[in-house]
């Protein structure tokens, strides 16, 4: 796999060095000089210094013919912008851009790039995962498979609790896939599995079903 990296800050260069060490063929593009060639010393001809968002800097790297670009830059609108670029011009079907702000996540969405991965969405993600009583979580989009994974803590006079997995009324395009019991220890379902007060839900879904899920298992809002 040849793989295009703009942005050789930290989240860039990890990147590369990681994907060099699994032996995948890197270019990574980066613009202010002097950590160009900081670098350089590490990379040599892996490493190559221009604007990523000029169309000759990113066809010196070889976007032609890269299977992956990833934008990783500290400006959402470069990220998007060489994305584009990448997608719509050179065909490139793989894309990942790195969003700094997640305010800009809508942006990203409505101009076709995806995944945009939000750092600080991530982060939030974790903690509302850590905190009792986070109620639902989504801990993973499939835009492209039109797809989600939410989390949901079943609360006290829910429709679910004490029903069995087979007797919980879900909408069409939504399976229950794990259930974690407030002591731990999560487990793939059977249709005999039985919901109790705390546990922890794992449900794929079509986009757009969270309130019918939620009205299952925790319809007050967030767990106890």
């Amino acid at each position: 796999m040849y793989v295009v990296i703009v942005g050789g800050g930290k989240v860039g260069l990890n990147l590369a060095r990681e994907l060099i060490r699994k032996r995948q063929e890197v270019t990574l593009v980066e613009g202010h000089r002097s950590a160009y060639l900081k670098i350089e010393q590490e990379l040599e001809h892996a490493v190559q210094y221009g604007d990523g968002t000029e169309l000759w800097v990113l066809e010196r790297a070889g976007i032609a013919r890269a299977d992956l670009v990833v934008a990783v830059t500290g400006d959402d609108e470069d990220n998007i912008l060489i994305c584009q670029v990448a997608k719509e011009k050179y065909l490139c079907e793989r894309i990942i851009a790195r969003c700094n702000n997640p305010r800009n996540l809508t942006h990203f969405k409505l101009l076709g790039i995806q995944p945009a991965v939000s750092a600080t969405d991530l982060i939030l993600n974790l903690i509302e995962h850590e905190v009792p009583g986070h109620g639902l979580v989504h801990l993973l989009d499939l835009p492209d498979e039109k797809l989600e994974i939410i989390e949901v803590e079943v609360t006290e006079g829910a429709p679910a609790v004490g029903r069995t997995v087979a007797d919980v009324e879900l909408p069409d395009g939504s399976l229950i896939i794990s259930v974690l019991p407030r002591g731990g220890g999560g487990f793939v379902p059977k249709g005999d599995t039985v919901i109790n007060i705390g546990d922890e839900v794992l449900v794929v879904l079509d986009p757009g079903l969270e309130e019918d899920i939620t009205s299952q298992f925790a319809p007050n809002g967030a767990g106890g």
